[in-house]
């Protein structure tokens, strides 16, 4: 009875003490990850759109003339790597060119196989971790599986209408395309806002020319081997202006070497998990550009593919 009654409260205090170091381990979420608008939220700086933001932008609108800034997408469009792209036509039902009932109606479907990170895009809430934590402190072995994300999907993105900003690197460095490995950072940013007379505001989409995309066709092993673009200085401070979105006529819109001492994609990781901040590649501001229309109204509408981490987007600027 006394070996008993002393062998049990020992086991007992035994098992407390194995059970504390495993609690005392259980990693804390980070403090950057923890977004400023909830536990529950999935939209990050989507958060920031709002009616006033829209009915400001429509104001920016003298001419009516409208931009496409999506580029033209098919399968000789330069990715990165692994990413490709292939589309196939068909006529179901109708083989040999027979029609469809006395009308004889005939129609086409399309079947798009491939990469979504692929010519004009927004990288989604979802596209990029840090150390397997994403934006809102979401972990990757509870949200990602193969058939969808189920937090953080493409299908959450708001419609984003709101003030766009174009800076024109090119008549800041005198170079045409910039040179990869170019990184802007706050000196270059606020001088050639400057320079163009604009002002990046809290709200705003930001865009960056380097007339990188002049290369897809003619060197597309340069256009894909590196890029100018956002530098980590110039992420951070795009962060505090509480931007909704960067985006570039590059592929990855960060610099191509990375400036030494910053991550693989550290810019990346600055403005999506850390910032809530989205991303738009390879948008055409050329004709933007040339019209020198450096503020404008910017609308884009993504795709609504639940569980999806990007879209294919042909944002729309009107000035």
């Amino acid at each position: 009875m006394g070996i008993q009654g002393g062998f049990i409260p020992l086991l007992l205090a035994a098992a407390s003490l194995a059970v504390l170091p495993a609690c005392a381990q259980q990693p804390q979420q980070p403090d950057w990850c923890k977004s400023r608008w909830g536990a529950a939220d999935e939209i990050g700086a989507g958060n920031l759109l709002t009616a006033e933001l829209a009915l400001a932008a429509s104001k920016l609108v003298r001419t009516g003339k409208t931009y496409r800034l999506g580029v033209e997408t098919n399968a000789k469009t330069p990715a990165f790597g692994p990413r490709s792209w292939a589309l196939v036509i068909n006529q179901p039902g109708q083989v040999g060119g027979i029609g469809l009932g006395h009308t004889k109606t005939n129609y086409n479907d399309d079947i798009y196989m491939g990469y979504v990170g692929t010519g004009t895009q927004i990288d989604g809430m979802g596209h990029i971790g840090v150390d397997n934590v994403y934006y809102n402190c979401n972990k990757n072995s509870e949200f990602v599986q193969a058939n969808g994300l189920t937090k953080l999907g493409i299908e959450k993105v708001p419609a984003i209408v709101t003030r766009g900003v174009v800076l024109d690197m090119t008549a800041y460095y005198g170079k045409n395309p910039v040179p990869e490995g170019t990184a802007y950072n706050r000196k270059e940013i606020d001088e050639q806002a400057a320079r163009q007379g604009v002002e990046i505001r809290k709200g705003d989409v930001v865009l960056f020319y380097s007339g990188w995309l002049s290369l897809v066709g003619k060197d597309d092993k340069r256009y894909i081997g590196g890029e100018p673009g956002v530098g980590k200085e110039g992420a951070e401070y795009l962060a505090s202006k509480q931007v909704v979105a960067v985006g570039a006529d590059t592929w990855g819109v960060e610099a191509i070497p990375f400036e030494q001492g910053v991550g693989i994609f550290e810019i990346h990781q600055i403005l999506i998990p850390k910032n809530g901040i989205y991303i738009l590649e390879n948008v055409d501001t050329a004709e933007l550009v040339k019209d020198k229309a450096w503020e404008f109204m910017f609308v884009l509408g993504a795709s609504r593919m639940t569980g999806g981490v990007q879209a294919i987007v042909n944002p729309i600027a009107i000035r």
